[in-house]
């Protein structure tokens, strides 16, 4: 999964019911391009540069995977729904909303239609006040000096009132608080590390991903089952044992839950579909053993995610020991999950179909598995 972009949007009204406006933007921005990370003040300033009502503005951190050619597209279509008339002539005028992208990651663009930084953030209080409100040691990637320090030497003297009222963060409508452990389930190829990233910087969650990676015996498995399942499941169950017991009894107090992107019982799961019938009941026996000092998840999720989905998957992320995973395969391990949740007397299970859905790349379906976990 590609890493998320950290972004800062400049907010502006001055029309109608402003700062319904701003929230309106605030809330439009949280559903289609990324986590509203930080909310500024709202500050209030004069027009500048035409005759109009006063401001409303604010500064937003946002984190997003968006690219900034799609960020840009779908800050348009934002301002647009909200209101905003397209710009006629090149003098300022009046609007509704009004969003700018003053930071985009330390990148410096420059397209016909976007450059950035903002290329006149440095000379607008308005901009720089909540700006440094959010994070005053920001630099600036042209000018090399901090936020803090452009604010003191800009020569835009316009008076500017912060107002005692809040903008509301949507992000606070899905509260996780509760759950202090997470563990996120699916076969192979369902997104559950993808998922995993996104809820974990979302709602500060300390991320434990399976270390699948450093097993010496996962190629050689695809390529010989018969001879390489035993010590492939031994060294994943001793493994996924350390892990959950070290990073799960050792909370992070920084963070406020964890998420992991698998759960112990998937050693029991792959087991079962790998192994003879002699050594999976010695696999099981070490298993149940070793399964009664980790901690349980308060709410175990399972991606589910039909076969084709799973192959095309696996075909883009492109490991090279995997070209070999046949579709028998796939369902077998699918049974082996379906099979353990209907034995499990848990209401914290969560079975989410998401075979018609891209929590990638639309966000509104990250949001549909969200309310689906807390429902």
């Amino acid at each position: 999964m590609n890493p998320l972009n950290n972004i800062y949007l400049g907010l502006g009204s001055n029309m109608g019911n402003r700062f319904e406006y701003l929230q309106n933007a605030v809330d439009a921005i949280f559903k289609q391009i990324g986590s509203v990370t930080k909310i500024s003040s709202v500050y209030e300033t004069p027009a500048m540069g035409f005759e109009g009502g006063d401001f409303l503005n604010c500064v937003v951190l946002v984190q997003s995977n968006y690219s900034v050619s799609k960020l840009l597209k779908g800050i348009l279509e934002i301002e647009r729904k909200i209101g905003r008339e397209e710009k006629k002539g090149t003098q300022y005028q009046s609007r509704p909303i009004d969003i700018d992208i003053l930071l985009y990651n330390d990148e410096i663009i420059d397209k016909r239609n976007l450059r950035v930084p903002h290329p006149r953030m440095q000379a607008r209080k308005f901009v720089l006040q909540p700006l440094a409100e959010i994070n005053n040691q920001l630099v600036h990637p042209v000018f090399q000096k901090t936020i803090s320090e452009l604010l003191e030497i800009t020569e835009d003297a316009t008076s500017i009132t912060k107002l005692s009222k809040w903008l509301r963060n949507p992000q606070k409508d899905f509260d996780f608080s509760k759950l202090n452990y997470i563990a996120i389930e699916g076969n192979i190829g369902a997104g559950k590390t993808s998922l995993a990233h996104l809820m974990a910087c979302d709602f500060n969650g300390k991320l434990i991903l399976e270390r699948f990676k450093d097993n010496p015996f996962l190629p050689k498995f695809y390529e010989d089952q018969a001879r390489y399942a035993f010590p492939l499941e031994m060294s994943f169950l001793a493994d996924r044992y350390q892990q959950l017991l070290e990073d799960i009894t050792q909370f992070d107090l920084f963070n406020d839950c964890v998420i992991a992107d698998y759960d112990a019982y998937k050693s029991l799961i792959f087991a079962q579909v790998t192994l003879q019938a002699e050594e999976f009941n010695l696999y099981k026996k070490l298993f149940h053993l070793m399964h009664k000092e980790l901690p349980k998840p308060d709410v175990y999720i399972y991606l589910y995610q039909n076969t084709e989905r799973l192959l095309e998957n696996i075909k883009k992320r492109g490991r090279s020991y995997e070209k070999g995973i046949k579709p028998a395969y796939l369902q077998k391990i699918n049974d082996g999950y379906l099979e353990f949740i209907k034995n499990q007397h848990n209401e914290n299970i969560r079975i989410i179909d998401i075979s018609e859905l891209d929590f990638i790349k639309n966000r509104a379906d990250y949001l549909s598995i969200l309310h689906q976990i807390l429902d």
